[in-house]
């Protein structure tokens, strides 16, 4: 993170359809749109039926990311926020094309679940739209996926984000670019199946507005507006006129006679004209109106939180110790011990005063008891699972299985080889910093109130010592048993533990 909150920023996107940059520039408080890219990848197109990205779309996203780099390669590490959805968090080898993609970027990329993703959507839309207390239920398409939000405000309160996407019911239902009434039925009702165990919980009678963000949702309503089939965003009168003139053709060239309908939004309009015309049956919508806001956008106010001490994924981690009732005093004093042996390892150890290091290390002594609301015997693992797989707010995925690991391994038998998968520069780093958890979490084993006396630290590549006040460890025979047992544990893994 930069010391300072950077005067330009920027997010990307990386959907399945397009991809996204906007460029923002933040002084005295205001924030500017300042440039925006947009490319058309249709990186979901490039699945095959195994998942995997093939090496063509590959090099049309890393050509796309190219022109991306030219305007974002040189910004501070942490001004930038740059994120893959649903095309990349189902391929397989996702990896290997955003280990190239943040070589091309020089910046890192988080892969967002659904949930994240619907979150920020909202956030962007909030933003665009200002500040407004009823009811709103926001919608957006992407290529892979679609997601939908109930909020006010700025609060987004129930989120979900179903596998349906321009690109992809596209690709099922009009296939070559074939169009016919019973295929735009089938995938009417494909739709409406994935909506089905939501149609209660996102029902017109929950909400007040209705609000689309996304291209396919820009795209119908421009073209109802220059059909004078609606002079309101989207109404259902109008979006069954559209779905009429849709059934009566076979192919989607004959949509180009459609006024204000792009050439390059045509592969995948009738996939979202589908979409959008199973929402508004399935949720009773009359009228929805098209915001400018979207993903984008809230990447930028979400990085802007993190930037001025705001981020959400603070709070997500004290709901989460409140949720499954950690002893958060017990978190407190290990964050204390943990901050005692970063500071005395500051001067050799360069991880030991970043940030972001910091942040991770005291999040996972916030979290590396939640296990034991499941089970006591093998919490630790527990614990990783719900870290791993929950749904946490302003979490990438990258991060959570960060975190996951580092929680993982704080007890018990000590594993190097799970930490060989992280992304550079974890894979060595969280080594170090679960090193540190391990010790802090021991030496408070005994959940005493009383602050530890005062002790040395020292770490070098294989080698941890510990020196305590003199006499103290043969008046804590526990304690002493405690890094004897921890010694063996990391003799195994190659490290060498010595304490006096």
């Amino acid at each position: 993170m930069p010391n300072k909150i950077p005067e330009i920023v920027a997010a990307v996107d990386l959907g399945s359809n397009s991809f996204h940059m906007i460029v923002c520039s933040l002084k005295e408080g205001k924030l500017q749109t300042i440039d925006r890219l947009k490319e058309t990848v249709r990186l979901a197109s490039g699945l095959d039926k195994d998942n995997i990205l093939d090496s063509n779309t590959q090099a049309r996203a890393l050509a796309c990311l190219e022109k991306f780099a030219q305007r974002v390669r040189h910004f501070p590490l942490g001004s930038v926020r740059i994120v893959g959805t649903n095309t990349l968090r189902t391929a397989k080898n996702a990896p290997v094309f955003l280990a190239k993609a943040e070589q091309v970027l020089n910046h890192p990329i988080h892969i967002i679940s659904g949930i994240e993703e619907a979150r920020l959507i909202y956030l962007g839309v909030a933003y665009s739209l200002g500040n407004y207390a009823q009811l709103r239920l926001v919608m957006d398409i992407g290529g892979g996926s679609t997601e939908y939000i109930i909020g006010t405000g700025d609060t987004p309160k129930d989120k979900e984000s179903l596998h349906m996407g321009c690109v992809t019911v596209s690709n099922r239902f009009f296939k070559d670019g074939q169009l016919s009434k019973s295929a735009f039925a089938q995938a009417v009702l494909f739709a409406q199946q994935q909506l089905e165990p939501f149609q209660k919980k996102f029902h017109r009678k929950n909400w007040e507005q209705a609000i689309g963000a996304s291209g396919s949702l820009r795209s119908i309503a421009k073209v109802l507006q220059a059909k004078n089939w609606s002079n309101n965003g989207i109404t259902k009168a109008g979006l069954e006129l559209l779905v009429a003139r849709i059934q009566q053709c076979n192919h989607i060239n004959e949509l180009l006679s459609l006024p204000e309908l792009d050439a390059d939004r045509l592969p995948v309009f009738a996939g979202g004209v589908a979409i959008v015309y199973a929402t508004f049956k399935s949720l009773g919508i009359e009228q929805m109106t098209v915001a400018d806001g979207a993903l984008r956008e809230g990447l930028i106010q979400d990085l802007l939180g993190r930037l001025d001490n705001h981020d959400v994924r603070a709070s997500t981690v004290q709901f989460l110790a409140t949720r499954y009732r950690t002893d958060q005093a017990h978190a407190v004093r290990i964050k204390q011990t943990i901050n005692t042996m970063l500071t005395q390892l500051s001067k050799k150890c360069t991880w030991a005063t970043n940030e972001n290091s910091v942040q991770f290390l005291q999040w996972a002594a916030d979290l590396h008891e939640i296990g034991i609301d499941i089970a006591h015997n093998q919490y630790h693992k527990h614990s990783a699972y719900l870290i791993e797989y929950s749904d946490l707010a302003g979490f990438s995925r990258q991060d959570q299985i960060l975190l996951s690991t580092i929680v993982r391994s704080h007890r018990r038998k000590f594993s190097p080889a799970l930490f060989i998968d992280l992304p550079e520069p974890w894979n060595k780093q969280a080594v170090s910093l679960t090193l540190i958890l391990r010790l802090a979490i021991l030496l408070h084993r005994n959940r005493a109130e009383q602050s530890l006396p005062d002790f040395k630290i020292a770490m070098s590549k294989v080698k941890i010592s510990l020196k305590f006040s003199a006499g103290w460890l043969s008046q804590s025979p526990l304690t002493h048993a405690d890094l004897m047992q921890e010694a063996e544990y990391l003799k195994t893994a190659g490290y060498k533990l010595e304490f006096c």
